[in-house]
């Protein structure tokens, strides 16, 4: 308030509260700076990510791929003609099971695959956070299921990212003899 007595109001140097204002704030920047000198991130970027992508094309509808691969009963019949029915999966594992909706939880190869959805557009697309069992807890990739008309079938584009490095020779076998060759038989 200035009333005209006040000698401070009209002198061209800082008030006392303008000067303590201003060391607290130049403190307070000090602190910020040594703060963040003692942080010190990793500004690294990944060029040697493993990664898979795919494009494989069935004789079926764009829907009838979708439904086999979103309908537990249709995917179990796809379970029961893979590699991994064979191999992999303990006789009475438990039949597929997957949720219809975004967010839900599904569970195939009697629980070898484990995950949830993150995308579901009919006909369209997929997306997973996609684990196999054995992964660590907590470890999950992003799996892209994009469906496109090609001529009288459907082409099928899989990526595959964010799966731990040196697991990319045993999924894309896995996607091989699990996925494309009985999903193929099915669809026939």
């Amino acid at each position: 308030m200035n009333d005209g007595t006040n000698p401070a109001a009209f002198n061209k140097e800082p008030t006392r509260r303008q000067a303590i204002v201003c060391v607290a704030l130049g403190f307070g920047g000090l602190a910020v700076v040594s703060t963040m000198a003692g942080v010190k991130a990793e500004e690294n970027i990944s060029h040697t990510a493993e990664s898979i992508h795919q494009e494989v094309v069935f004789q079926a509808s764009r829907r009838r791929v979708y439904e086999a691969l979103t309908d537990a009963g249709q995917f179990d019949r796809v379970v029961q003609i893979s590699d991994a029915r064979k191999t992999l999966m303990k006789p009475g594992s438990p039949p597929a099971q997957i949720s219809l909706e975004v967010g839900g939880a599904f569970s195939i190869f009697g629980g070898i695959i484990v995950g949830r959805h993150i995308e579901l557009v009919p006909d369209e697309r997929i997306v997973q956070a996609w684990r196999p069992a054995y992964w660590k807890p907590g470890v999950y990739s992003i799996v892209k299921f994009e469906l496109a008309d090609s001529g009288s079938g459907t082409k099928l584009v899989l990526d595959h990212t964010g799966f731990p490095e040196g697991d990319g020779k045993s999924l894309l076998d896995g996607w091989n003899k699990n996925y494309w060759v009985p999903l193929a038989k099915y669809l026939a």
